[in-house]
């Protein structure tokens, strides 16, 4: 990569890395932004088979890429592993990231309501989607989030290795240029990670 320095990459990776675990004793309600990827599913199912995901609240509608629609995906793969139908709120609307949060409104209440904090689980660079979070939902409180590897051009984008995936570095960069601008334009809520949490 010839076009960033390293200290550049670096500031770049850590901006959009959406990071904030919650800790690992405490149940939070998992929020499960849309893909036609798996591994949220993972996270989801072992994080409520070790009692820390009460509530599981997919979404997603028709994927633009193979035609599934995320939100029932999600569910149902969900339901092959273990996870009990009252546990999962499903969203299968959507279209796009602003959506997922939009129409799943009624069952981030529902999580607040029962005293639960939100844990958003999407992909590791996707700052876009914890911001769109807070700006839809003003009144999440502070919130935790997961980040997992996705896999573009068969290769994972991981926080090392996106600035040589060509998939990856296009859409880190489009995180990073597009979430800073509109933070500053006033369409995102602005964020700051802050003891464990995004607030």
């Amino acid at each position: 990569m010839t076009d960033f320095s390293l200290d550049h990459i670096a500031d770049i990776t850590a901006f959009v890395d959406i990071q904030a675990s919650p800790p690992d004793d405490k149940p939070t309600a998992l929020f499960l932004f849309g893909t036609n990827q798996a591994p949220p599913v993972e996270i989801a199912a072992e994080r409520h088979h070790a009692g820390l995901a009460p509530m599981i609240i997919v979404t997603g509608g028709v994927n633009r890429h193979n035609g599934i629609i995320e939100g029932r995906t999600f569910q149902r793969l969900l339901l092959e592993r273990g996870v009990p139908e009252d546990v999962i709120r499903c969203e299968d609307h959507s279209a796009n990231t602003w959506q997922n949060v939009e129409l799943a409104l009624p069952f981030l209440l529902e999580a607040i309501k029962s005293g639960l904090t939100v844990t958003a689980v999407s992909k590791w660079f996707h700052r876009r989607s914890i911001h769109i979070l807070k700006t839809v939902f003003p009144d999440i409180g502070p919130f935790h989030a997961i980040g997992w590897e996705p896999i573009y051009d068969d290769q994972a984008v991981t926080r090392s290795s996106w600035p040589h995936v060509p998939g990856g570095k296009r859409r880190v960069l489009r995180e990073w240029d597009e979430v800073s601008r509109r933070i500053e334009e006033g369409s995102l809520a602005g964020l700051q990670h802050d003891n464990g949490s995004w607030r």
